[in-house]
């Protein structure tokens, strides 16, 4: 009966997981450029069980352990805009944007000027380019964003938007505010990413699928709670008529 209730407990673990991360997923569905992530589980076989006063051999008791939350990197719907700073990333690339921790990684393409006139994203993290961050002046006008990331206006080119790419992408870690990190360098992304320029990705989470999703989850985390709660008080009783007997 032990392993019953260790058995249904980790199984709520699980399912307490997975309701954070289609949550996280929910709360995103709207923002710019989100990638949602999944939950992923494993059976874990015991080698043998808890007790040893079984007269026949025991059989191994199935466990459920968490094997990480890997991260959904398809394509979000791309939607014209017409605004001529924002920008869609397309294939498996990243902007570079200097944070206040550091350099970070987004599909964030939301691009506008600041005070100092230093290009953006809607987080104010400036977006960085070859050289480092690129920087408009007062004065210049007409501003464009080609698709291989070239920054213009009517003085001229001001610099490149860095696209890059990870040899390992499921490694990249949330940092929240749609921002990942990487312990990993960094690679130029090539012929694997290029942008769109005029448009936005929006996030790649399907919403009627999660919605989906979590009814499920939850009326299964519902069921597991009442088999472990019947089963402790099951416990609970087969205990008090053994502390009677004895």
């Amino acid at each position: 009966m032990q392993n019953a209730l260790f058995v249904g407990v980790s199984a709520q673990t699980a399912l307490a997981r997975e309701l954070d991360v289609i949550a996280n997923n929910m709360a995103n569905v709207s923002t710019t450029g989100f990638k949602g992530r999944s939950a992923r589980f494993q059976e874990y076989l015991m080698p043998v069980a808890s007790a040893d006063s079984f007269q026949r051999q025991d059989r191994r008791v199935s466990y459920v352990i968490d094997q990480g939350t890997p991260l959904d990197l398809s394509q979000g719907p791309v939607e014209p805009d017409g605004n001529p700073m924002h920008v869609a990333v397309r294939g498996d690339a990243f902007l570079a944007v200097q944070t206040p921790s550091g350099l970070r990684y987004t599909r964030n393409g939301a691009f506008e000027l600041d005070a100092g006139g230093n290009l953006v994203n809607s987080d104010g993290h400036a977006v960085q380019g070859d050289g480092g961050a690129i920087t408009i002046g007062p004065q210049e006008t007409g501003l464009t964003i080609a698709p291989d990331g070239t920054v213009s206006t009517n003085l001229g080119v001001r610099g490149r938007v860095r696209l890059v790419r990870f040899a390992d992408p499921q490694a990249l870690r949330n940092e929240g505010a749609n921002l990942f990190s990487s312990e990993a360098p960094a690679q130029p992304a090539g012929a694997e990413g290029r942008l769109e320029p005029g448009a936005l990705e929006r996030s790649n989470v399907k919403p009627v699928i999660e919605m989906t999703r979590l009814m499920d989850v939850n009326r299964t985390y519902s069921m597991v709670s009442s088999i472990v709660s019947r089963l402790d008080d099951l416990r609970g009783t087969a205990i008090r008529r053994l502390a009677d007997i004895a």
